[in-house]
């Protein structure tokens, strides 16, 4: 409806006075009128002519490729053939069961690569093998030393001659190779190919298909009646000399019924029916065999095209006229409103920008507050857990207190009973037994000293840099805080840590809190059992360093094992559960991992980054 409206507006516009328009719409239909007819004699039938050259030349290209193809699928047998050891068996000792064998051979060689005829030659031209050796016409037996692909292979070596089959009556491409024995040729072995395939899948083109020789003579055709014609005229004496030859058989090798028009238009006398028809032809060599193969596609009558043309452009040409008119006026109303409804929508989109803006604005005020809140809330949680380390290790050494206190007082007492003993031997004027226990004095006060800065240093809040540190410093470090337990329980304690210092990424009091952690469970692990023995191992890989800490206890619960690493999951009646949790968290930070098992005992794995 649409359409019919704008043309009823068209119409009452022309009606009114404006006679500017009615001349511009007749110019405008002289114009096309004009353009219209050019185009009808210069531009379509010569648009179509372009076409079908490209066409005709494509298609002429691509079934000489596919023929091309088909040929070199038939060229590899007689080489693979004439190198066969059955084959050359065969002509050396014309045993008749090897002769059959080699039949049923070909006969299977021939249905496998399509190829029409199989067979066997002995250095005089009979035939002693054949894949139709089952058919009426079988080769077995027959003489082909008249035959020119026969006598060329002897003679050099190998032949390709397409010739009509004496006793087959089909057809073919004969492929030869010579097969040579230690005194000379012995024999050729012969493949035929046939292209009655090609052919018929030609017949359901639109157009005629052929291929010619260097002679010009046709011997692949889509038309049954062009095979052995010429699409040129053969001089008398070389048709005579052909026929004879009997490579055609008895065909006239008449010219093809083909008369060219100029260009590259032929007129073909169709056959049967007597009429003629014009055809665009197009050519193009088929490689490695010196044949042309032509196609011809047929052209529709000259003027029906333009004509159509013609009236198609006429009919679009006045549509267009029409809706450009009808366009113009109806567009420029359009325009006026569109204008008012865009600056309606600007307005509106305006407004709506202000709202969104101000929302954008509260959001962002709010995520501000928020990223803020999480900030505050992310520093008071790292304190925290700053602060629980802390905790856990004051919680430690008032654990190993009494055996520090222990440690501490061994050396005390024995430096007052040395200071006393000194003063008698001054006493006695033994000023060098008295300087002996000076020296002996001063040795234990250092060892009150290593024992009181490690539980300084253990006690101290560390900021926590993880870099390089020495896995025997820390051993060591923690066995001055447990080492008092460990004699005092009676517990054996076996080191091995390899062979030379290891280095781990850690920081060293709060990996000697984890090792002074792992050594506490242990020790409580073996209270009250006698034999008790702890083994600490290291070992390194490529990039790690695994320490096992392992005791010969009751080992871990399952329920306790499955959740150990957890808060609050302890086997003591007094624990609150965090000393691994910690120890877990502390080893996370380092970048390594702490796991745990039973193996005769509980094995605490720790795996550090390795410094190399």
């Amino acid at each position: 409806m649409r359409p019919v409206r704008r043309f009823a507006r068209l119409g009452r516009a022309l009606r009114r006075p404006g006679r500017a328009r009615c001349v511009l719409a007749l110019l405008a239909a002289l114009v096309l009128l004009v353009l219209l007819d050019q185009v009808a004699r210069y531009g379509a039938e010569r648009w179509v002519m372009v076409q079908l050259r490209g066409d005709a030349q494509a298609a002429a290209e691509l079934r000489a490729a596919m023929l091309r193809s088909e040929i070199e699928k038939q060229r590899s047998l007689p080489v693979v053939l004439a190198q066969d050891p059955d084959v050359r068996a065969a002509l050396m000792d014309r045993d008749p069961a090897t002769l059959r064998a080699l039949d049923a051979k070909f006969e299977v060689l021939a249905a496998g690569t399509r190829a029409s005829v199989i067979y066997l030659l002995d250095a005089r031209g009979i035939t002693l093998a054949a894949s139709n050796y089952r058919e009426p016409t079988s080769f077995v037996g027959s003489d082909y030393s008249f035959r020119p692909y026969f006598q060329h292979a002897m003679a050099e070596g190998e032949a390709e001659h397409f010739a009509f089959g004496t006793v087959s009556r089909e057809p073919g491409l004969y492929l030869t190779r010579r097969i040579d024995g230690p005194g000379g040729p012995i024999g050729v072995i012969v493949v035929k190919a046939v292209f009655s395939g090609v052919e018929a899948e030609w017949r359901r083109l639109s157009g005629p298909i052929f291929v010619t020789d260097r002679r010009d003579i046709v011997l692949v055709t889509s038309v049954p009646g062009w095979q052995f014609r010429a699409s040129a005229i053969i001089p008398e004496a070389e048709r005579d000399a052909i026929r004879a030859s009997l490579q055609f058989g008895n065909a006239t090798l008449d010219p093809l019924p083909i008369r060219a028009e100029g260009g590259d238009r032929v007129r073909v006398a169709m056959p049967g029916s007597g009429a003629t028809r014009v055809f665009v032809e197009a050519a193009a060599p088929v490689p490695t065999t010196g044949w042309t193969l032509h196609v011809l596609v047929p052209i529709l009558a000259s003027a029906s095209v333009p004509i159509a043309a013609a009236r198609v452009l006429a009919v679009l040409g006045g549509a267009v006229l029409i809706a450009a008119l009808a366009l113009a006026w109806s567009r420029r109303r359009r325009a006026v409103q569109k204008r008012r409804r865009e600056q309606r929508a600007r307005r509106e989109l305006e407004r709506r920008v202000d709202e969104r803006t101000r929302e954008l604005s509260t959001a962002n005020d709010r995520l501000r507050e928020e990223m803020d809140q999480r900030q505050h809330a992310q520093s008071a949680l790292q304190g925290l857990q700053d602060e629980l380390v802390q905790a856990s290790k004051l919680a430690v050494l008032g654990q190993i207190a009494a055996s520090v206190a222990h440690e501490v007082n061994q050396p005390v007492a024995a430096i007052r009973t040395f200071a006393e003993s000194g003063g008698m031997l001054l006493a006695r004027g033994d000023a060098a037994a008295a300087g002996g226990n000076l020296a002996t004095i001063v040795g234990l006060t250092e060892r009150i000293g290593a024992i009181t800065g490690e539980l300084r240093a253990f006690a101290r809040k560390t900021p926590g840099h993880v870099g390089p540190v020495s896995l025997g410093a820390a051993v060591d470090g923690a066995m001055l805080l447990v080492g008092y337990r460990l004699r005092e329980q009676d517990v054996a304690l076996e080191l091995d840590m390899g062979v030379g210092d290891i280095l781990v990424s850690a920081e060293r009091v709060r990996l000697e809190q984890v090792l002074v952690n792992l050594l506490q469970n242990a020790l409580e692990a073996l209270a009250g059992r006698p034999g008790g023995r702890i083994r600490i191992e290291a070992r390194v890989d490529a990039d790690t360093a695994v320490i096992t800490l392992a005791d010969n206890g009751p080992g871990l619960p399952t329920a306790v094992l499955e959740a150990l690493f957890m808060p609050f999951t302890t086997t003591k009646p007094a624990g609150l559960g965090l000393g691994l949790v910690i120890s877990h968290d502390i080893v996370a930070e380092f970048g390594g991992s702490l796991a745990a098992a039973n193996r005769d005992g509980a094995v605490f794995t720790l795996i550090l980054p390795r410094v190399p």
